[in-house]
């Protein structure tokens, strides 16, 4: 372990978030040790603005309760405290210690850690700490860091190196390997190759993990500002392919899924790099769009209407848990939306149009029109033209262009032909 004292490092209290100070101190004042430790002082170390402020401390989750009246424990595998200060929460944790051979089952068969409330020293919570460059504590007492790994070597190489045999520590627990490629991706650094070579053989114990966590895994992947990179990084390890199992062909760079995925991520990222709202629903619709319309095809071949086949297929995609992650209902409500407008915008039943236009998904819906169309081109490029015409468009503008798709929609009419027993009663009456 290495001490770097202040004069020797960069980092600042004037780039610490206040309400992360006012619970290291308040700690400290307690009669506890506390640091600020991981993400958030390796990206003080790299000027970088970190996004959360983590605090570790002796002081067990009980007695962090006494001393904050806006706290609250959550967790089970692993009690923490969150602090709360309006809408930024500091997350406070106990030293994490080594567990002791106590009759009890702590791990599964494939090494899976299944409990960890065990409390230990700052020196085991250190050994307890996936990469380097995460193992560096910032001390409020004295503003020095303590250095376990050989963190901020790692930093200065700009390297993502495991603590410990890399083949134990992603069996403790695989959502490690989603983590090297994320911070691999955001932090521009090198992933080193014994960290990396195990991934490709222990990537299906991600099939383990709890469908829910990997679905929070994945919006911190691809709502990183450089959700693409990760995406590409996640299938050179593959990664993707154990989250996705049956999507493995629409990862295929020649398949228009891969197309409009890679597409939207692209979007995306700009989006958030401009600080611009974003929904998970978009982006899961365009990954899954193709998996849809190829279960909605076999109910039409079953002779179901369009609509129904479209509902069938929805349901099949988002409700069968084929997945190895679970979609929130707040999320695939906005997903069976976006894809349920589409025939709708791709119909254009006259005055309807209108009243579409005031949906409250009709922005998500008519983006994604615009995404199928750079994948698919003709006939929806002339279709996206048009509602792009007419949000534009004033009241005039509008009923010219609705009155284009009625005269379109308009089936000729077809010459009334007599009865057989009307012609023969014109014929007595000449």
């Amino acid at each position: 372990m290495n001490i770097i004292p202040r004069s020797e490092h960069n980092i600042s209290r004037k780039d610490i978030s206040k309400s992360a100070l006012k619970v290291l101190y308040r700690l400290k004042d307690g009669g506890f040790d506390a640091y600020l430790v991981g993400g958030g002082v390796r990206d003080l170390l790299l000027g970088l603005k970190p996004k959360d402020f983590d605090i570790v401390t002796n002081a067990t989750p009980e007695q962090i309760k006494r001393l904050f009246s806006n706290c609250r424990l959550i967790g089970r595998r692993f009690r923490l405290a969150h602090i709360v200060f309006g809408p930024e929460i500091i997350e406070v944790a106990t030293f994490r210690g080594h567990h002791q051979d106590d009759g009890e089952k702590n791990q599964s068969d494939h090494g899976q850690l299944l409990r960890d409330n065990v409390y230990g020293t700052i020196d085991e919570d250190a050994e307890r700490r996936d990469f380097s460059a995460n193992a560096l504590y910032y001390n409020i007492a004295d503003f020095s860091i303590r250095d376990y790994w050989g963190g901020l070597e790692a930093i200065q190489k700009r390297q993502i190196d495991l603590i410990g045999d890399p083949e134990t520590r992603y069996r403790e627990d695989p959502v490690r390997m989603l983590r090297a490629v994320r911070f691999a991706v955001k932090l521009d650094m090198q992933i080193t190759p014994a960290t990396a070579d195990p991934i490709y053989e222990l990537a299906p114990l991600l099939q383990n993990i709890p469908k829910a966590r990997l679905f929070e895994e994945c919006l911190k992947m691809f709502l990183s500002g450089q959700g693409l990179k990760t995406f590409e990084m996640l299938l050179e390890y593959k990664l993707m392919q154990q989250i996705f199992p049956n999507l493995t062909q629409a990862f295929d760079k020649q398949t228009k899924a891969y197309q409009l995925f890679t597409i939207a991520l692209a979007n995306t990222d700009k989006r958030i790099n401009n600080d611009m709202r974003v929904t998970p629903a978009f982006l899961f619709a365009a990954l899954l769009w193709y998996e849809m319309s190829a279960a909605q095809e076999h109910y039409l071949q079953q002779g179901l209407p369009p609509q129904d086949a479209l509902h069938m297929a929805t349901s099949a995609v988002l409700d069968s848990g084929q997945f190895n992650v679970v979609i929130p209902k707040r999320f695939s409500t906005g997903i069976r939306e976006i894809w349920q407008l589409q025939p709708r915008l791709e119909k254009r039943a006259g005055k309807r149009c209108l009243k579409l236009l005031e949906y409250p998904k009709f922005r998500a819906a008519y983006d994604f029109l615009l995404l199928r169309t750079e994948v698919e081109g003709e006939p929806l490029e002339e279709i996206a033209n048009w509602w792009t015409e007419l949000q534009k468009s004033d009241e005039a503008q509008q009923a010219m262009l609705l009155g284009q798709i009625n005269q379109n929609n308009r089936k000729p009419r077809r010459k009334r032909r007599s009865s057989p027993s009307r012609r023969t009663n014109r014929n007595k009456e000449s």
